[in-house]
């Protein structure tokens, strides 16, 4: 019967005291010893003298040295909390940005060697360097879309092939109510706009479905974009099918369009937003009361700035089908402000003053203020519910922790990162 795995750590330990010393000859002896005692190779002798010498090095699977240490993930894991926990195909190409950006406003300081790793790590080791932390940080919505009026006949139909997708200023909106599970009664909701080029995406909170808040949220929008609205495509809700904004829209030359009921695909890019940009960052508990709609629109004005210029996306180029293998390719993945800047459409004025922006943005302090939202609104809610039931929030982690300041980075709400698979 061999050697138990106790007692050949315990002989490799002996023979590595005398190894080191002991001559050319004497070593090739020892070496044979130890392989006849322990049934080892030669090769995985060597290599377990040598580690019990000196304190062994993190070594991979095949037994290389890693080349990204706790030096380098530490950084990293900065930058990837700090950014919402994105995956490495939306990570990596923004990394350079992100960097500089911590660096610019003292969040971050990283030596050259650090700083040349990160740069140069692939998508697919960023992915398999936070792996463990996604795991760690482990809720179906429901449609309270109501049909619209017989104006519906008006507005022409749009499909998702038909959207004119290169030029900014085409925008998809949409609703998402805030009722907590019971849809009656009064509560609040987000109007989320987003442009189908760029995917700059404005959130706004509303006290209701009205059609006069949602007219007003629409009217703001449309003054604070980067861009001019030249198009709107929204659902078949009576929110948006009325009178009051086909008129708007006509006055202004804006081109007002409609999904097909029953296909949330027409309206894709603003329902793929519906997720990141307001469930994740607001959750599914019942908001109705005024101190609870400030807090939203507190909470989106840091939002918008944080979305905008900070989270990297990914848009689809190509879609084709082999049998029942679907081959998706996407472009690189950047900013809505990044796009902006690369559209010829939009003018240098426009440009220069967005980048006088980005140049004063930190996008740790964005996050902590952005928590710091979050917990007004949890603190709002649970005021409402004093004596009542007490208000829940979606189960799982916090992402956060990373960042400096760390109470404030701790963020209340779930933060699903991003699996690898997710591409957009």
């Amino acid at each position: 019967m061999g050697l138990s795995m106790v007692e050949r750590k315990a002989v490799t330990m002996q023979m590595a005291k005398r190894y080191q010393k002991a001559t050319k000859t004497e070593k090739g002896r020892m070496l044979d010893e130890l392989c006849a005692l322990t049934g080892w190779t030669r090769r995985h002798a060597i290599r377990a003298i040598g580690s019990a010498q000196d304190p062994p090095a993190k070594v991979d699977r095949r037994g290389r040295l890693r080349t990204y240490g706790p030096d380098v993930l530490g950084p990293l894991k900065v930058v990837w909390a700090t950014l919402n926990g994105p995956s490495g195909k939306r990570l990596q190409p923004f990394m350079t940005e992100a960097i500089g950006a911590l660096e610019r406003h003292g969040e971050l300081e990283l030596d050259p060697d650090t700083r040349g790793k990160l740069l140069q790590m692939s998508s697919a080791t960023i992915d398999r360097a936070l792996a463990p932390e996604r795991r760690r940080l482990q809720v179906k919505g429901r449609s309270g879309t109501k049909p619209g009026s017989i104006l519906r006949s008006q507005i022409p139909i749009r499909t998702f092939a038909e959207w004119d997708d290169h030029r900014p200023g085409f925008c998809e909106v949409d609703l998402v109510a805030h009722d907590g599970g019971s849809p009656w009664g009064e509560f609040c909701q987000t109007l989320d706009l987003t442009c189908v080029a760029t995917g700059w995406t404005e959130p706004r909170a509303v006290p209701n479905k009205a059609q006069r808040w949602v007219h007003e949220a629409i009217d703001q929008v449309a003054t604070e974009l980067p861009f001019p609205l030249l198009g709107l495509d929204s659902d078949n809700g009576a929110e948006f099918i009325n009178h009051q904004l086909f008129r708007y829209c006509a006055e202004r030359g804006i081109t007002f369009t409609r999904s097909r009921p029953y296909r949330k695909n027409d309206n894709c890019f603003v329902e793929q937003k519906n997720w990141p940009v307001v469930r994740q960052q607001v959750g599914y508990a019942r908001y109705d009361t005024p101190a609870e709609l400030e807090a939203l629109r507190e909470l989106y004005r840091v939002l918008r700035l944080y979305v905008n210029f900070f989270q990297p996306q990914m848009k689809l180029l190509s879609k084709t089908r082999r049998g029942a293998k679907v081959t998706r390719r996407f472009d690189e993945a950047r900013t809505p402000f990044q796009r902006i800047l690369s559209s010829p459409e939009i003018p240098r004025p426009a440009k220069e003053s967005l980048e006088a922006t980005y140049l004063g943005l930190n996008p740790a302090q964005l996050k902590r203020d952005l928590v710091a939202c979050q917990e007004r609104l949890i603190s709002a809610s649970k005021d409402k519910s004093q004596g009542r039931k007490e208000v829940t929030h979606p189960p799982g982690r916090r992402l956060g922790g990373y960042l400096s300041k760390a109470e404030a980075s701790r963020t209340s709400f779930v933060m699903q990162p991003e699996t690898a698979s997710r591409t957009s």
